[in-house]
């Protein structure tokens, strides 16, 4: 993910109960938190727009200084949390994320993303008919639209059964793919 040390990574945490529910997402953010980087910034959405009320002059202002973009949820019904796409919605404007002004080319956008569902659910011959790469390409289209280079995504799967060994290895590999 980060090449050099002297890459900015902005994370925006998109899940509604972060603070107040979430074992997965809060135990890999902790986890970060803890190796003290002073390069990365950690933002907890709904913390800071439970109205849904994004400034977008804010947000602008946070992805032009980053060097690399992280969008951390959940997945809810195959989809992103609302409040994510009510940030796409706002923040990835014509004028300036595309159409005249790039103002996000060159940066790389990267995804984690949580599943209650075993990653097995999530095949062509799974459960659900479909791959993650499958339900996450609007994401990868949008990066290629606003000329962002788009990362693989980081996953953790079955995090409705994780168990605590399981979660100790995916916090590390988390803090791994975020800093290597």
């Amino acid at each position: 993910m980060r090449k050099n040390k002297s890459m900015s990574t902005l994370i925006l945490v998109f899940h509604p109960h972060l603070q107040n529910g979430s074992r997965v997402n809060a135990r890999l953010i902790a986890e970060l938190k803890a190796q003290g980087e002073e390069d990365i910034t950690i933002r907890d959405e709904y913390a800071e727009y439970p109205n849904f009320a994004v400034n977008v002059d804010h947000e602008h202002e946070l992805l032009e200084a980053a060097d690399s973009v992280i969008l951390q949820f959940p997945f809810y019904w195959y989809s992103s949390p609302a409040l994510l796409k009510e940030w796409e919605d706002r923040v990835i404007t014509a004028g300036w994320a595309y159409g005249g002004s790039y103002a996000l080319r060159g940066k790389e956008l990267k995804l984690v993303v949580t599943t209650g569902s075993g990653a097995a659910k999530y095949q062509k011959d799974g459960e659900y008919g479909r791959t993650m790469d499958d339900l996450l390409s609007p994401f990868e289209v949008v990066a290629y639209k606003v000329g962002m280079e788009y990362a693989k995504p980081f996953l953790v799967q079955g995090t409705a059964t994780i168990t605590d060994d399981a979660l100790d290895q995916a916090a590390a590999d988390y803090v791994s793919a975020i800093l290597d």
